[in-house]
This record gives C-alpha cells, structure tokens and sequence, in this order.
C-alpha cells in the first residue's frame, strides 16, 4: 500500500509515494515515449537526488531509460550495423576482437553507468592480465569509442567516458617502457637469417623471410604477392592488393580467402628491389623450377603466386608465424650451447612475428637516415607519425650509441 506521506510523517511531492509494506519511496514518472517509469531507493533524499537527475536529463533531452538498459554490447551492434562501407576482412576483424575481449563481460555493462575511469580500468586489466600488445587496445578504443559517442549523439548519454582513456594508456606505457614493439637488432636479423639457411629443416623458408625484412610489406601483401607482381629486370615489387585468411564461424561464403585492396591509398606503392631480394626471389624460382613446383592456389580471378607450402597453396598467416616461433626456439636452444663452447655472449632471438620483420626493416632505413617520406612511401604509413614513432625510437638509440661512443673515444671517464 501506497501513501502520500512517510512513516515520519512528512508529506512528499507529485509522483512521490511511500510503500508501507516494504518502506520504499517510489518515484513514478513518464518517459519521452509516454510510458509510465519509476525508480526506488530507501532513502527519501536520495530518491530526491535520483528525481532531479531525471528532470535535468529530460531538460538536456537524455533518455536515461535507454542508458539504464542499453549496454556496451547493443550499441556496439548498433554501431557495426551503421559501417556498410567495410571490406569483408576489416568487419571479421573488428567482429573477432570485439568478441574475443568484451562482449561477454565489460560489455554487458549498462552505458548509463560506465565511467572514464572503468574503461581505464579495464583496458589495463587487459595489458596486465592478458598481456594484450598496446596496438590491441588501440584497435579495441576503435571500437569502443565510436559505439558509446553513437549514444551521445542519439542523446542517450551526456559525454563519452571513452574519450582521453587511449592518451592515458600510451603515456603509462611509455613511462613504463612496455609494449613496445621493437625490430631486431642487426646482429640478431643476420643471426636469424643465418641459421635458417644452414639448417636443412629451415633453409626453405629463407627466401620467405629475407623478401619480408627486406621489402617491408605486410604479411598479408607477402603471402598475395604473385611472380607478375615483380619486376626482375626493373628490380621492383608492385603492392597492389593483400590477401586475408577468413576461415572463421563468421565466414559465411565458400571461400576462405578474400582479395584486399591495398588497407590505403598510400598501400598502393611500387617497392624498389634490392640485391638480396633479387638473390632471395631469383632462388626461389629457381627451385620451384628445379623441383618442377608452383602454387596451385586460385583467389577469384589470381594465380600465380610466389610462395606456396608443401601442398603447393598459398601460406596462411598463422601458419608462417608458427614456423617463426618453431625456428626461434630451435636457434635459441642451439645458439645457448654453441656460445658456451666458444665461451661468448649469445645471441638469442626475442619471441617476434611477421610484423616484427616489418618493423625491422622500417628500423633498418631509420638507421640508414633515409629521408622520412621516402620511408613512409616505401612502408606505405597513411599517417607519417606512425613512421616518426619508429625514426624517434631510432634516433633515440643512435643518440645513446654516439655519445657513448664519443665518452669512450675521448676517455672522459
């Protein structure tokens, strides 16, 4: 039973009523769709507090119906169902990660509650506890940032908790030290490439590998690359198109592969090929020739490609990776006992994939002091900041070496 006054005798406002079963104040109230709402609290004051955030939503035309019980996940929904521009690989991408990290927890939470400071929360929670890269968190901000400005534009929440959260993280992460993604050194890029061409298990796979740190390209370019894609007398490589690997519960068509357009128009690049590409590619063909072999693989209208495993199809990523991680342990565990025999230093390989190789390469011509559109051309960064990230990392490095170098030389110490 319902009464206009509480147990204490004091008399309450318009759409403010007192349960005396239960001594609960109630707030009835109607929403922008006509609909009669309420909201509880034990407390008269607090039930008081709760009414004027509701008048003051309703005055700034916010639905907090909707924000009470909308979460990440339904506009996430919403959001996706918005981008019907994507490439086929790019929404499996964003789908997987999505699913992969927030969906079945953070995503559930309602996006009237989420706070600046519970996304922060749980984007460190996934570097510290899931020891995700921060390049993933990046792509999840991606995600998450434009799901929730969604519900601000449709005025169903004030502000987006998600902006300012990625500066936060970066500037932890760079005070830290962590989640860098560093290239390999020179004498670990010669120690890699050495031991996979004195090892019969491996040596196969060294003209793979020597294309990847001397071109560049993304793995995805690499494993699409076909023999009319290079230009042997010209000595170039024409990045055109990339191939994507799309074998999950999400591919709905026959295929497992999808054709990309280069992921920008600066993707679109014409590399120069210098001499231990040539050597690598020219070996290349010439075993595939010797062993009378070719990749049988067709990708809608694409034949022809470069590199093909045992089975004579194209590589998948994954795959390529998993022989890196194969390769480095094998060289590691070798290298740890051949160094205590010739009483040196080892030189041991750090845990890296394809992408590593990409950044090794960029880091190579950051040495060199190319110039730093010519690096970007070549790397085919839309943004030149992110080839500034890895030249300053370099510079960096080279400032350190050169003043030690100078310390040691003049004896100041």
């Amino acid at each position: 039973m319902a009464s206009r006054k509480d147990k204490k005798g004091r008399v309450l406002r318009k759409g403010e009523s007192f349960r005396i079963t239960d001594e609960m104040y109630v707030y009835t109230y109607t929403d922008p769709f006509g609909k009669r709402r309420y909201t509880y609290s034990k407390d008269l004051v607090k039930l008081r507090e709760k009414e004027e955030q509701l008048k003051r939503d309703q005055m700034d035309g916010i639905d907090s119906y909707v924000a009470g019980n909308a979460d990440l996940n339904f506009m996430f929904d919403r959001y996706m169902s918005t981008k019907t521009e994507l490439r086929v690989s790019t929404r499996a991408n964003y789908l997987e990660i999505y699913e992969r990290y927030v969906r079945s927890e953070f995503g559930r939470k309602k996006i009237g509650e989420i706070k600046y400071s519970d996304i922060l929360f749980f984007y460190n929670h996934l570097i510290t506890e899931k020891n995700l890269h921060i390049g993933t968190i990046q792509y999840l901000q991606r995600l998450i940032r434009p799901s929730l400005e969604m519900a601000v534009r449709d005025n169903i929440i004030r502000i987006n908790p998600a902006n300012g959260v990625i500066q936060q993280i970066k500037k932890k992460t760079q005070n830290s030290g962590s989640y860098t993604r560093h290239a390999l050194t020179l004498e670990q890029q010669r120690a890699f490439l050495s031991f996979i061409d004195e090892n019969p298990l491996y040596n196969r796979w060294k003209p793979l590998f020597t294309v990847l740190i001397g071109t560049g390209c993304r793995i995805g370019e690499m494993i699409g690359l076909r023999w009319e894609d290079v230009d042997m007398e010209n000595r170039t490589i024409d990045i055109n198109h990339s191939l994507y690997y799309f074998a999950g519960r999400r591919n709905k068509s026959s295929s497992k592969w999808v054709v990309n357009e280069p992921k920008t128009e600066a993707g679109s690049r014409v590399i120069p090929m210098v001499d231990t590409v040539y050597t690598a590619l020219m070996e290349e063909r010439s075993r595939q020739a010797e062993e009378g072999i070719s990749c049988q693989t067709q990708i809608e209208d694409m034949t022809g490609f470069i590199f093909c495993n045992r089975f004579y199809e194209v590589y998948t990523p994954e795959s390529i990776n998993r022989e890196l991680k194969r390769i480095i342990e094998n060289h590691n565990s070798t290298e740890e006992v051949r160094a205590v025999k010739e009483k040196r230093d080892a030189v041991l390989l750090p845990q890296f994939t394809c992408h590593h190789l990409r950044h090794t390469f960029c880091t190579r011509l950051c040495e060199a002091d190319v110039h730093i559109k010519v690096i970007q051309t070549i790397m085919g960064h839309k943004d030149i900041q992110t080839t500034m990230d890895i030249y300053a990392e370099v510079t960096e490095w080279k400032k350190k070496a050169s003043l030690n170098e100078i310390f040691e030389q003049m004896k100041l110490f």
